[in-house]
């Protein structure tokens, strides 16, 4: 994997403030790539020091296989999941 893209990917993620989330595919758009799935990959492979709950995919949902521990993560920040989706006001940018 490119070390410029995944770093830029990181940063991204970084800097997403607590209590606010973004999309997969805005945090690639933001980090200059176009691969919505490779933001995903890199948060799967090296994404463990970052704050990677608050990447959620571009309907509001978690991953199934993260979606319990993404929910109390948001939660600890004030953000409710609602029937497991996030509501259309606390997403994106």
């Amino acid at each position: 994997m490119d070390e410029e893209i995944l770093e830029r990917v990181r940063e991204v993620v970084r800097s997403i403030p607590a209590g606010q989330t973004l999309s997969y595919g805005e945090v690639a758009d933001l980090a200059g790539i176009r691969s919505a799935r490779l933001v995903g990959r890199i948060l799967a492979e090296d994404g463990h020091d970052l704050p990677w709950h608050r990447v959620l995919r571009a309907d509001g949902r978690s991953a199934p296989h993260i979606a319990v521990e993404q929910a109390a993560r948001l939660r600890a920040e004030g953000i409710l999941m609602v029937d497991g989706r996030l509501p259309r006001e606390h997403r994106g940018r």
